[in-house]
């Protein structure tokens, strides 16, 4: 990488961390571009490089975020040597809302933004100065099993993360309508509901 590409990702990152710091302490409507900017050291137009408006940055950040959470997610299973297909997706959908827990400020900034089209765009848009694969990974989850035959795989992915995305911010931030330690049960149990009717048998 040349100095002049090296300088010009240093002054996304410093735009993504300091974009995030804001969101998190002031909210994206009380942010200006212009806080951002000076927060980041560069200048306002130096933003409009990388972005279209605060709203684009927030949608990169929520995917970045996304695409973070399911490499990290996914190397730890990796660690873990779970044989499963079925028990793989439930410990990456845990590692997810488990790390969301213990971040709350991180939750409040997704809110319910991470959904079917947030993952999406993290898993198969190449996010700028990103070098993790993340599409590599999705790929090698639900379409490298020599074990496992599905139909419709990216229906059952949609699903299973519309139903985990949906039923668990409340919980997890309010404890409504039960803490999230109790749906947990139940949503893992509805996740293989998912996973085993979008499974072939190898007959099929």
């Amino acid at each position: 990488m040349g100095k002049a590409e090296e300088n010009k990702q240093q002054k996304l990152e410093a735009l993504y961390k300091n974009a995030y710091e804001l969101f998190l302490t002031n909210g994206i409507e009380k942010t200006s571009i212009s806080d951002i900017a000076k927060k980041a050291g560069v200048a306002k137009g130096t933003f409009y490089l990388y972005f279209t408006d605060k709203y684009d940055i927030r949608d990169q950040l929520i995917a970045k975020t996304a695409d973070n959470l399911f490499h990290k997610a996914f190397k730890a299973m990796v660690n873990e040597q779970i044989p499963s297909f079925e028990d793989r997706i439930i410990f990456i959908v845990d590692y997810v809302l488990d790390s969301m827990q213990k971040n709350k400020p991180m939750l409040r900034f997704i809110s319910k933004n991470l959904s079917w089209g947030i993952f999406r765009h993290a898993i198969t848009s190449s996010l700028p100065g990103e070098d993790i694969d993340s599409y590599d990974i999705y790929q090698k989850l639900l379409f490298e099993n020599p074990d496992v035959r599905l139909r419709a795989p990216k229906t059952m992915l949609f699903l299973i993360i519309e139903l985990a995305s949906s039923t668990s911010f409340s919980t997890i931030l309010e404890n409504d309508p039960i803490p999230f330690d109790e749906l947990k049960p139940d949503l893992n149990a509805s996740i293989r509901a998912i996973i085993r009717n979008h499974t072939l048998s190898r007959e099929a």
